[in-house]
């Protein structure tokens, strides 16, 4: 148990250069974690000579090494974010008995993952590979309003395309309904994708509070009046809370998952 603070420290010092634009001096690192500056060096010393970190002498600086390159490599082929989900996806049914789906952003759309639903149940549009414009998606729109205003606005700098007629018809528009989907906590969709459908969503956040993924349940317009919604969306809100915790996620406040 000795060489846990070590190794705390360590984990901070890759969260930090992670996080960071690009390689930071020791001198800034060691501010920024509140280290003894000879504490710094001997810590990221040990960590070079691992291959977690790597010194660049003629900048004076440090960036990741090649070691913790190859442990995110590691992390995308053991596919965790689907393993962690699949099994809280497939209660979810259960319980509310309709298709439920995991989705992540990609750029401007929504990317659906995982797909799990009720034997029998109507095929949807949306199956695992698939692409929709995140601003018509439940989905989408849940992760997007935890975005910072500006990569929204980055991100649908003209006209927003729509499938049925209906959703968000300029980046004004989309703001507001962000706006609102952030203060309840989730979001929803009647008929932007595909007619007679609707969808309510609610992300799940990683270790920084930002938006990792949003776990959605979609159903026949018909099944379920409006009425009925927020307590569709609070077990669908608890999924999502669940699915965080198994990240070692955190809520970026009230208004979050």
């Amino acid at each position: 148990m000795s060489q846990v603070p070590a190794a705390r420290r360590a984990l901070a010092v890759l969260r930090l250069l992670a996080g960071a634009p690009g390689p930071l001096p020791a001198s800034a690192i060691a501010r920024s974690l509140g280290l003894p500056r000879s504490s710094t060096y001997h810590l990221l010393t040990a960590m070079a000579e691992d291959g977690f970190v790597t010194s660049i002498p003629e900048e004076r600086r440090w960036g990741l090494g090649v070691a913790a390159f190859e442990v995110g490599s590691a992390y995308l082929r053991h596919e965790p974010l689907e393993r962690l989900a699949r099994p809280l996806l497939r209660r979810l049914v259960d319980r509310v008995g309709e298709i439920v789906q995991l989705g992540v952003l990609h750029g401007a759309e929504t990317l659906y993952l995982l797909k799990e639903q009720p034997p029998g149940h109507a095929v949807l549009l949306t199956d695992v590979g698939v692409r929709m414009p995140a601003h018509l998606t439940a989905s989408g729109r849940s992760m997007l309003a935890h975005l910072p205003p500006a990569q929204v606005r980055a991100l649908f700098p003209g006209h927003l395309v729509d499938r049925t007629g209906r959703g968000p018809a300029s980046l004004r528009e989309l703001r507001r309904t962000l706006a609102e989907d952030a203060r309840r906590g989730w979001s929803a969709e009647d008929g932007h994708i595909t007619e007679g459908f609707a969808s309510i969503a609610a992300c799940a956040f990683d270790h920084t509070a930002r938006p990792t993924a949003a776990i959605t349940v979609t159903f026949r317009r018909e099944d379920h009046p409006e009425g009925t919604w927020p307590a569709l969306a609070a077990s669908i809100r608890t999924t999502a809370r669940t699915l965080t915790t198994r990240l070692t996620g955190r809520a970026p406040g009230p208004s979050g998952v």
